[in-house]
């Protein structure tokens, strides 16, 4: 069984994120659904060196600086809670390679909200826009749908 501990990361640039369509990998939670990158932790490693390991597979990109901007806790009637460290960065250098989860495509900020997302990632979307110090949000999904939110933990 994968980690439950999972990072993501919205890499910005020119006030675009760069956005990851995940259409390529079978029984994908995430299906069909744009979504930043990262992924599951691998033993022994840190929030940061998982963020750096899973940029680099999934992008080609190496991050130079990041910021940590929250902790999202997702629970779900369909699979194990999961803890997602969240993070941002614009310090970055590389190529853009082909990911094999998915179409990555730099996406305008102001649009990103329209893409289909995951409605809990709306909510931390616009955390991020608002530059909001770090904050704990916790989402849970019944039949994939939002059914209770949490921001620091009180009701949203």
């Amino acid at each position: 069984m994968k980690s439950q501990l999972t990072t993501l990361c919205y890499i910005e640039e020119n006030g675009k994120y760069l956005m990851l369509h995940r259409t390529k990998k079978d029984n994908d939670e995430n299906h069909d659904k744009w979504i930043g990158v990262g992924g599951h932790f691998e033993k022994g490693e840190s929030p940061e060196d998982c963020l750096v390991r899973e940029v680099k597979e999934e992008t080609g990109l190496t991050l130079h600086s990041f910021d940590f901007r929250g902790i999202v806790t997702f629970v779900s009637d369909e699979n194990p809670a999961e803890y997602m460290c969240l993070f941002t960065s614009k310090d970055f250098s590389g190529e853009i390679i082909s990911c094999n989860e998915g179409q990555l495509e730099w996406v305008n900020k102001s649009e990103v909200t329209n893409l289909n997302l995951w409605e809990g990632d709306k909510l931390f979307l616009e955390l991020l826009t608002k530059d909001v110090p770090f904050f704990s949000m916790k989402l849970v999904y019944k039949n994939g749908r939002l059914v209770e939110k949490y921001l620091d933990g009180k009701a949203i």
